[in-house]
Protein backbone atom coordinates (compact mmCIF):
# COMPACT_ATOMS: atom_id res chain seq x y z
CA UNK A 1 0.00 0.00 0.00
CA UNK A 2 3.05 2.60 0.57
CA UNK A 3 3.44 2.20 -3.31
CA UNK A 4 0.10 2.98 -4.04
CA UNK A 5 -0.21 5.86 -1.79
CA UNK A 6 2.88 7.45 -2.70
CA UNK A 7 2.19 7.26 -6.46
CA UNK A 8 -1.37 8.60 -5.96
CA UNK A 9 0.44 11.75 -3.65
CA UNK A 10 3.01 11.91 -6.46
CA UNK A 11 1.12 12.09 -9.43
CA UNK A 12 -1.12 14.71 -8.08
CA UNK A 13 1.24 16.53 -7.40
CA UNK A 14 2.72 16.28 -11.07
CA UNK A 15 -0.73 17.45 -12.11
CA UNK A 16 -0.63 20.20 -10.07
CA UNK A 17 2.90 21.13 -11.28
CA UNK A 18 2.14 20.44 -14.99
CA UNK A 19 -0.55 23.61 -14.53
CA UNK A 20 1.73 25.58 -12.46
CA UNK A 21 4.24 25.31 -15.18
CA UNK A 22 1.47 26.48 -17.56
CA UNK A 23 0.52 29.44 -15.63
CA UNK A 24 4.33 29.99 -15.11
CA UNK A 25 5.04 29.77 -19.09
CA UNK A 26 1.76 32.16 -19.67
CA UNK A 27 3.35 34.69 -17.52
CA UNK A 28 6.63 34.66 -19.40
CA UNK A 29 5.18 34.65 -22.36
CA UNK A 30 3.30 38.26 -21.54
CA UNK A 31 6.84 39.29 -20.04
CA UNK A 32 8.61 38.31 -22.69
CA UNK A 33 6.45 39.06 -25.65
CA UNK A 34 3.54 41.45 -24.27
CA UNK A 35 1.02 39.04 -25.46
CA UNK A 36 -2.30 39.29 -23.52
CA UNK A 37 -3.25 36.27 -21.91
CA UNK A 38 -6.01 33.57 -22.34
CA UNK A 39 -8.56 34.96 -19.85
CA UNK A 40 -10.45 31.10 -20.53
CA UNK A 41 -6.98 29.44 -19.70
CA UNK A 42 -6.07 31.25 -17.12
CA UNK A 43 -9.46 31.13 -15.08
CA UNK A 44 -9.23 27.55 -15.76
CA UNK A 45 -5.87 27.41 -14.71
CA UNK A 46 -7.26 28.85 -11.75
CA UNK A 47 -10.32 26.84 -11.02
CA UNK A 48 -8.25 23.85 -11.09
CA UNK A 49 -6.01 25.27 -8.94
CA UNK A 50 -8.76 26.27 -6.28
CA UNK A 51 -10.57 22.90 -6.65
CA UNK A 52 -8.46 20.09 -6.61
CA UNK A 53 -5.71 21.04 -4.51
CA UNK A 54 -7.13 23.83 -2.25
CA UNK A 55 -10.16 21.66 -1.54
CA UNK A 56 -9.18 17.75 -2.32
CA UNK A 57 -5.48 17.31 -2.10
CA UNK A 58 -3.97 19.51 0.75
CA UNK A 59 -7.37 18.47 3.00
CA UNK A 60 -6.53 14.77 2.66
CA UNK A 61 -2.82 15.24 3.30
CA UNK A 62 -3.55 17.04 6.81
CA UNK A 63 -6.57 14.65 7.64
CA UNK A 64 -4.57 11.35 6.48
CA UNK A 65 -0.94 11.53 5.62
CA UNK A 66 0.03 14.47 8.52
CA UNK A 67 -1.95 12.66 11.02
CA UNK A 68 -0.69 9.23 11.18
CA UNK A 69 2.49 10.57 10.71
CA UNK A 70 2.33 12.35 14.15
CA UNK A 71 0.71 9.65 15.47
CA UNK A 72 4.12 7.55 14.82
CA UNK A 73 7.01 10.17 15.39
CA UNK A 74 7.74 13.54 16.37
CA UNK A 75 10.31 13.85 13.58
CA UNK A 76 8.49 15.26 11.07
CA UNK A 77 6.27 18.20 13.19
CA UNK A 78 8.54 21.19 12.27
CA UNK A 79 7.79 20.17 8.52
CA UNK A 80 4.56 19.20 9.15
CA UNK A 81 3.57 22.78 10.64
CA UNK A 82 4.86 24.86 8.16
CA UNK A 83 3.02 22.69 5.21
CA UNK A 84 -0.38 23.36 7.53
CA UNK A 85 0.47 27.04 7.42
CA UNK A 86 1.28 26.98 3.77
CA UNK A 87 -2.50 25.08 2.69
CA UNK A 88 -4.03 27.95 4.83
CA UNK A 89 -1.73 30.56 3.40
CA UNK A 90 -2.27 28.51 -0.19
CA UNK A 91 -6.22 29.95 -0.22
CA UNK A 92 -5.36 33.59 0.34
CA UNK A 93 -2.64 33.28 -2.71
CA UNK A 94 -5.64 31.40 -5.01
CA UNK A 95 -7.66 35.09 -3.56
CA UNK A 96 -5.24 37.02 -4.09
CA UNK A 97 -4.73 35.36 -8.22
CA UNK A 98 -8.28 35.56 -8.91
CA UNK A 99 -8.37 39.25 -7.79
CA UNK A 100 -5.31 40.22 -9.74
CA UNK A 101 -6.80 38.39 -12.88
CA UNK A 102 -10.15 40.67 -12.46
CA UNK A 103 -8.18 43.41 -12.36
CA UNK A 104 -6.33 42.67 -15.44
CA UNK A 105 -9.41 41.73 -17.19
CA UNK A 106 -10.75 45.02 -16.24
CA UNK A 107 -8.08 47.06 -17.60
CA UNK A 108 -7.05 48.39 -14.19
CA UNK A 109 -3.77 50.47 -14.11
CA UNK A 110 -0.89 48.33 -12.82
CA UNK A 111 -3.47 44.94 -13.08
CA UNK A 112 -0.95 43.40 -15.90
CA UNK A 113 2.02 43.06 -13.62
CA UNK A 114 0.12 42.59 -10.64
CA UNK A 115 -1.43 40.15 -12.06
CA UNK A 116 2.15 38.58 -13.44
CA UNK A 117 3.96 39.07 -9.75
CA UNK A 118 0.60 36.95 -7.70
CA UNK A 119 1.43 34.12 -10.23
CA UNK A 120 5.17 33.91 -10.31
CA UNK A 121 4.15 34.54 -6.11
CA UNK A 122 1.96 31.74 -5.94
CA UNK A 123 4.58 29.26 -8.55
CA UNK A 124 7.49 30.10 -6.31
CA UNK A 125 5.00 28.95 -3.48
CA UNK A 126 3.93 25.84 -4.93
CA UNK A 127 7.52 24.47 -5.65
CA UNK A 128 8.57 25.15 -2.25
CA UNK A 129 5.14 23.52 -0.48
CA UNK A 130 5.86 20.09 -2.74
CA UNK A 131 9.18 19.98 -2.38
CA UNK A 132 9.05 20.42 1.35
CA UNK A 133 6.78 17.31 0.95
CA UNK A 134 8.56 15.34 -1.19
CA UNK A 135 12.51 15.87 0.45
CA UNK A 136 11.19 15.60 3.85
CA UNK A 137 7.44 14.31 4.89
CA UNK A 138 7.58 11.77 2.66
CA UNK A 139 10.96 10.12 3.59
CA UNK A 140 9.99 10.24 7.21
CA UNK A 141 6.64 8.87 6.25
CA UNK A 142 8.28 6.22 5.05
CA UNK A 143 10.46 5.11 7.99
CA UNK A 144 7.74 5.48 10.62
CA UNK A 145 4.29 4.77 8.80
CA UNK A 146 2.54 1.26 9.05
CA UNK A 147 1.06 -0.75 6.62
CA UNK A 148 -2.02 -0.17 8.02
CA UNK A 149 -1.27 3.62 7.34
CA UNK A 150 -0.32 3.36 3.78
CA UNK A 151 -3.77 1.33 3.61
CA UNK A 152 -5.59 4.22 5.05
CA UNK A 153 -3.98 7.04 3.03
CA UNK A 154 -4.20 5.05 -0.13
CA UNK A 155 -7.84 4.71 0.43
CA UNK A 156 -8.23 8.06 0.79
CA UNK A 157 -6.39 9.92 -1.85
CA UNK A 158 -7.90 7.01 -4.40
CA UNK A 159 -10.86 8.84 -3.93
CA UNK A 160 -10.00 11.90 -5.50
CA UNK A 161 -8.97 9.89 -8.85
CA UNK A 162 -6.21 11.69 -10.85
CA UNK A 163 -7.83 14.10 -13.12
CA UNK A 164 -4.76 13.37 -16.02
CA UNK A 165 -5.63 9.82 -16.69
CA UNK A 166 -9.14 9.48 -16.34
CA UNK A 167 -9.33 8.12 -12.55
CA UNK A 168 -12.61 7.87 -11.20
CA UNK A 169 -14.55 9.61 -9.63
CA UNK A 170 -14.20 12.90 -10.81
CA UNK A 171 -15.50 13.60 -13.93
CA UNK A 172 -15.70 17.44 -13.42
CA UNK A 173 -11.58 17.55 -12.99
CA UNK A 174 -10.89 15.00 -15.84
CA UNK A 175 -12.69 17.29 -18.14
CA UNK A 176 -11.40 20.63 -16.49
CA UNK A 177 -7.33 18.85 -16.98
CA UNK A 178 -8.17 18.52 -20.69
CA UNK A 179 -9.80 21.68 -20.98
CA UNK A 180 -6.55 23.26 -19.73
CA UNK A 181 -4.04 21.03 -22.20
CA UNK A 182 -6.87 21.40 -24.64
CA UNK A 183 -6.86 25.52 -24.76
CA UNK A 184 -3.04 25.87 -23.43
CA UNK A 185 -0.46 26.56 -26.20
CA UNK A 186 2.63 24.14 -26.52
CA UNK A 187 4.85 23.05 -25.19
CA UNK A 188 2.08 22.87 -22.10
CA UNK A 189 -0.71 21.93 -23.74
CA UNK A 190 -1.71 20.81 -27.34
CA UNK A 191 -3.89 24.34 -27.90
CA UNK A 192 -3.30 26.79 -30.81
CA UNK A 193 -0.14 28.22 -30.84
CA UNK A 194 -0.21 32.07 -28.85
CA UNK A 195 0.56 32.99 -32.97
CA UNK A 196 -2.57 30.90 -33.69
CA UNK A 197 -5.03 32.87 -31.80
Amino acid sequence: MLNTALTIILDEHRSLAAVVHGLRFLVREMKEKGTDPDSRLLWAMLYYIETFPQKLHHPKEEAYLFRCLKARTREADKAIAELEEQHRAGARHVKALEMALGRLEAGAPGGRELFMAAAENFADEIAKHMALEENVVIPIAKQHLKAEDWAEIAAAFGQNGDPRFGAEPDQELRSLFSRIVNLAPPPIGVGPSSQQR
